[in-house]
């Protein structure tokens, strides 16, 4: 059995001292040098508060208040014509300044323009859904519960997507340890054979860098393949890989590994 020493809550615990480092951001500019933009950030002014915009990466920028989310995405669609919610996420700044940011990223295909709308909440506080107004936000609400654990107020199903119901603890998080914590090391021994089996079978192996070549139960030994529990003995012959079955395709040329052209000219 595996030696284990316990983790003990690691989620409380710095993984790092550098993880907040932020990288030098491109320039910003100002919104009145884009005329599309500028007529897009008056209508918004005109219904809801803007605490900032700017220009980032040919894209608008808005900041605004959690309350005015739904209304602004609505505005967007409607007036404005961003049709396309592409995607919305959070961003873990509990260690800097006690928030998550959240952001939607919304494309009109007809301006072909791009804006990003983001505000700011607390830990524990929650986001009102923006569902109703666009599909793709139903997968991508319940993601962020599921690694932020930021629910969505007026969500049809706010479940976890990725992980399973019963997980604790919020993957994407700053403070999530990167192997799991304590829970993540014994989830499955528990859950497929009980508790009482943790002496037996020890914790799970999450270093993902580890491959045993030699493993032939759980890892294929490639080009060198051989049937699942056999001995190696180190003697077998190279398998050759056909990508083909015997006489090829009709009307497409038989590929064969020998004939195959290895390109090195990353700009070809």
């Amino acid at each position: 059995m595996r030696a284990y020493a316990p983790k003990d809550d690691l989620q409380k615990k710095a993984y790092y001292t550098d993880r907040y480092y932020v990288a030098p951001q491109v320039p910003k500019t100002a919104v009145e040098e884009d005329a599309v933009f500028a007529a897009d950030l008056e209508a918004i002014k005109a219904k809801f508060e803007v605490k900032e915009a700017y220009i980032q990466v040919e894209q608008m920028v808005l900041y605004i208040n959690p309350s005015d989310i739904f209304g602004v995405l609505e505005l967007l669609r409607d007036a404005l014509e961003y049709t396309q919610l592409s995607e919305l996420s959070a961003i873990d700044w509990l260690a800097k300044d006690g928030t998550f940011e959240i952001f939607y990223q919304m494309l009109s295909m007809t301006k072909r323009k791009r804006i990003r709308v983001k505000y700011c909440i607390k830990e524990g506080e929650a986001v009102d859904s923006v569902a109703k107004l666009f599909r793709s936000a139903d997968w991508s609400e319940r993601e962020m519960y599921d690694m932020f654990g930021i629910e969505a107020n007026g969500h049809p199903f706010m479940k976890r997507i990725l992980m399973p119901y019963d997980w604790q603890g919020y993957p994407l998080r700053k403070t999530y340890p990167l192997e799991g914590d304590e829970f993540a090391s014994w989830y499955e021994v528990d859950k497929i054979y009980g508790k009482e089996a943790r002496d037996i079978i020890g914790h799970e192996l999450r270093d993902t860098a580890r491959v045993d070549r030699y493993d032939s139960q759980r890892f294929a030994r490639l080009g060198f393949e051989v049937p699942k529990g056999s001995e190696i003995t180190g003697n077998e012959e190279r398998t050759t890989q056909e990508y083909q079955e015997d006489g090829g395709v009709f009307m497409i040329k038989k590929y064969t590994k020998e004939s195959s052209k290895i390109i090195d000219d990353s700009q070809r």
